[in-house]
């Protein structure tokens, strides 16, 4: 799978994760975010950047529990339970939301 951003191909697995993580860009954001059928708002930023925040401070990818904890500080209850986070990312924070924010494919996920 490839992504065309401005005249350079960027590779994806099969599953559409970045291979290189060094090429992410909002520009690459937008392209996987259509690849998952998700269209990017403020609330959706709020979520990839807080996940990528978190995998720069401790190089790795934050569980759903710590992340909705981590939500939950930052922007409150209403914004870090599971169904808020599924409600703009219909395959969830493991699935979706980490794809979009170019950080790497969970073990054990699909």
């Amino acid at each position: 799978m490839q992504l065309k951003i401005d005249g350079k191909l960027i590779a994806l697995s099969e599953a559409g994760w970045l291979e290189n993580l060094d090429e992410w860009s909002e520009e690459v954001a937008y392209g996987i975010a259509k690849n998952e059928k998700v269209e990017l708002t403020d609330e959706h930023w709020d979520i990839v950047n807080t996940a990528r925040k978190y995998f720069v401070n401790n190089n790795v990818v934050a569980e759903p529990r710590k992340f909705s904890k981590l939500m939950k500080e930052k922007f409150g209850a209403d914004r870090s339970s599971s169904k808020y986070i599924y409600s703009l990312f219909p395959y969830g924070l493991v699935k979706s939301a980490n794809k979009i924010a170019g950080l790497p494919r969970p073990k054990g996920c699909s």
